[in-house]
């Protein structure tokens, strides 16, 4: 019983005992159960968090008086940084996923080399030799690899001695770039930018956005959008380069850098630069040719060494400093470099033919000029010789001839019989595009040096230059406008006199009786066939050059005397082609056209002013052993002076006014006109064998009477008999016998 209960509270936890007896050992002493390891007292754990969880609880710290004092920051420093590294984190997720979608969005970087928006123009002359440029000039794709070395070099000495070493976005750049604008006054973006090769030619790709016409009114809009420094602007170019780095080479980024960007002269890439400028490829410049490209890149415009070479090289001077400080360059390859400054190739040096460049830009359609998407060829007329003829002569006379300080301008035209420009100067500043051409684009009062026309008319009549005319007082009425009475230059009059004698002094009573006798109608009709187009008057006031015309016109229409009396239209252009293509898309644009009087009429009139040249108001145009035919011409007031004219080989034209049609002071025609003329043609024929003009003497007539006159009028083609049968009573009034 006694156990029974005992083993009852064993295994209720009673005082039972357990059911399985102890293990014993015999004879042994009793072992006492081991005791459990004292534990200290638990202190409550403060529980923190890490960026991965919980974080294990720390026991407290004693805080001393300093404890206390700080523990206000630091609670504010654990909210700041709780708060700024989340911030951080969702930056940089944000950052991690703009960059990743500009990176997918980027193209291979071959398809990024050439980034111009319109093609370019190539102008040569008539020997095929390149003068001038226009549009987006590209000569061709370049790499790093390929480029010359030094070129490279002074490239990234100049805009980014840390490029290869950064991740398109330099810190310590744009923290200097700030510095710089705020210690000179600017705002912190304004100025300097600090921006690393890479953001350059992430600016040159607009960050990849194309042009679209629908969304800029023009490409300059667009690139002025493009080259924004806004702050936004700023990061999302910081961007948009790292996306580059990612996706790109150094090399390569630096190769589309080296291809997009404009250095100056219309130039876009080194390779165009450096054909521009030095007349040699990108792979051949030296040290002081590829420190002048690379200094470009600041300021193309105002540093371009066709702009002002001086200035280009004191840039350049610099950037072989830079090379020879980070190890480019040695002390003495710099010292030799800066001794030998970069020279430029023949063509640029010379700038020839600005204004013969802009013309024929202006003649060619603009889908094939200055609007082309295409790279276009153009071989022209021009003749660098007889071009740096006109720019001399010009120049000799205004700082020998021409009053200090005034402001008289001046433009000379020569071509040939067929109407073929081979110089121009369309102005004072011989050397000068995109300017006002006074050559085509002034539209003058010709003067006298319209009386040849009239002459041609009364010619092609059958009139011989034998024939005489009354020189006296003489009146017409105009309707609504009363009497007019014209004067001659001398206010004297002269009596019965022969044609040829009237234009070779240039005498306008009998020019206005010539031109009434044959017609005013005829007179504008000859005219306008030998390619004057401008509007001509209606009044009697025609023969004496009362219309107004460019030069190239009236020197147009005079080089159709000397061919013989056949139209010409002057042009420029031999042949366009495009690029690559071997046929021309465009032959010339002008020449020779439809005979205007007959070849007899022609050379009787180049008898006749061949006569004013030699004997006549325009004495002071004579060429030495040549023989030369041309016409003075001074408008009313002497607000313009003219001098057209020819020999065998070349036809020149002169005009000189000012362009707010003020008044020459002591100038006529036959003075400083004449003397550009004559100075032109000088050096234009330097070398020529003389040649003869293409004239004709009439034959001599003892006493001219009416009836053989009559026969001659009537047995005369071009103008019509009837017309003429009209006039013979006005004839006989003024003619007499």
């Amino acid at each position: 019983m006694t156990q029974g209960r005992n083993s009852g509270r064993g295994t209720s936890g009673r005082g039972r005992g357990p059911l399985v007896a102890e293990k014993r050992q015999a004879g042994g002493p009793k072992r006492k159960p081991a005791k459990a390891p004292r534990r200290k007292p638990a202190t409550r754990a403060k529980k923190g968090w890490s960026l991965f969880g919980r974080r294990k609880a720390r026991a407290p710290r004693k805080r001393g008086v300093l404890g206390w004092l700080l523990m206000p920051f630091q609670i504010v420093l654990r909210a700041v940084w709780a708060v700024s590294w989340r911030i951080g984190v969702l930056v940089g997720l944000f950052l991690a996923g703009a960059v990743a979608y500009h990176y997918s969005k980027l193209p291979e970087y071959q398809a990024l080399l050439d980034g111009r928006n319109q093609g370019s123009v190539t102008l040569l002359d008539r020997a095929g030799k390149t003068f001038a440029w226009r549009g987006d000039q590209f000569g061709g794709v370049v790499t790093a690899d390929t480029v010359s070395p030094h070129l490279k070099n002074a490239i990234v000495a100049t805009e980014d001695k840390r490029f290869y070493r950064h991740f398109g976005v330099s810190p310590r750049g744009i923290a200097g770039a700030v510095r710089i604008n705020l210690s000179e006054g600017r705002g912190p973006l304004s100025g300097h930018g600090g921006s690393t090769i890479t953001q350059q030619t992430a600016k040159l790709m607009c960050l990849g956005v194309q042009f679209d016409p629908t969304m800029w009114e023009s490409e300059a809009a667009y690139e002025s959008d493009c080259r924004q420094s806004s702050l936004w602007r700023k990061a999302k170019e910081a961007i948009f380069s790292m996306a580059m780095e990612a996706k790109y080479s150094k090399n390569e980024i630096l190769s589309i850098y080296m291809n997009r960007a404009y250095m100056g002269g219309g130039a876009y890439g080194a390779e165009a630069a450096a054909q521009r400028f030095f007349g040699k490829s990108a792979n051949q410049v030296n040290p002081p040719e590829a420190a002048m490209l690379a200094g470009l890149l600041t300021a193309p415009s105002t540093l371009a060494p066709t702009s002002n070479i001086e200035r280009s090289r004191n840039r350049a001077a610099t950037v072989l400093r830079l090379m020879e400080e980070q190890g480019y360059l040695t002390e003495q390859e710099r010292q030799r470099a800066a001794a030998n400054p970069a020279e430029l190739s023949e063509a640029a040096a010379a700038r020839a033919g600005g204004y013969f460049a802009d013309w024929i830009m202006d003649t060619v359609p603009g889908f094939l000029g200055d609007q082309t998407t295409e790279d276009v060829v153009i071989r022209t007329t021009l003749d660098q010789r007889l071009q740096q003829a006109a720019e001399d002569a010009v120049n000799y006379v205004f700082e020998n001839k021409v009053r200090e300080g005034s402001k008289a301008q001046a433009a000379v035209v020569v071509m040939s019989a067929d109407g073929a420009v081979r110089a121009m100067v369309g102005g004072r500043k011989v050397r000068a595009s995109g300017v006002f051409n006074r050559v085509t684009q002034a539209k003058r009062q010709t003067g006298s040096a319209f009386k040849p026309f009239v002459y041609a008319a009364a010619l092609e009549l059958g009139y011989s230059p034998y024939d005489r005319v009354l020189d006296a007082e003489y009146c017409l009425d105009i309707p609504g406008s009363g009497p007019w009475c014209p004067q001659n230059y001398t206010r004297k009059h002269y009596g019965e006199i022969t044609l040829t004698r009237a234009l070779r002094d240039s005498l306008n009573v009998p020019a206005v009786k010539v031109s009434e006798a044959v017609g005013r109608d005829n007179v504008r009709h000859v005219a306008g066939e030998f390619g004057i187009e401008s509007d001509l008057a209606d009044g009697p006031s025609l023969a004496l050059g009362a219309s107004e015309s460019t030069l190239l016109e009236m020197t147009g229409a005079y080089a159709g005397i000397l061919n013989g009396g056949s139209s010409v239209t002057p042009y420029g252009v031999d042949a366009l082609t495009l690029v690559g293509d071997s046929e021309p898309l465009m032959g010339a644009s002008g020449g020779m056209g439809e005979r205007v009087i007959r070849p007899a009429a022609a050379q009787e009139l180049i008898w006749m002013m061949e006569k004013v040249i030699a004997e006549g108001t325009g004495r002071r145009a004579q060429i030495p052993g040549w023989q030369a035919a041309g016409k003075s011409g001074t408008t009313s007031a002497a607000k313009d002076a003219w001098f057209v004219g020819f020999t065998a080989d070349y036809v020149a034209g002169v005009w000189m006014g000012y362009d707010d049609n003020t008044p020459l002071t002591g100038v006529t025609g036959g003075g400083l006109p004449a003397d550009i003329w004559r100075e032109t043609m000088v050096r234009v024929h330097e070398g020529l064998e003389p040649q003869p003009l293409p004239m004709k003497a009439p034959e001599p007539i003892a006493v001219p009477e009416p009836q053989p006159q009559q026969q001659r009028r009537n047995n005369g083609g071009g103008l019509g008999r009837e017309i003429e049968r009209t006039l013979n009573g006005v004839l006989r009034d003024i003619f007499g016998n």
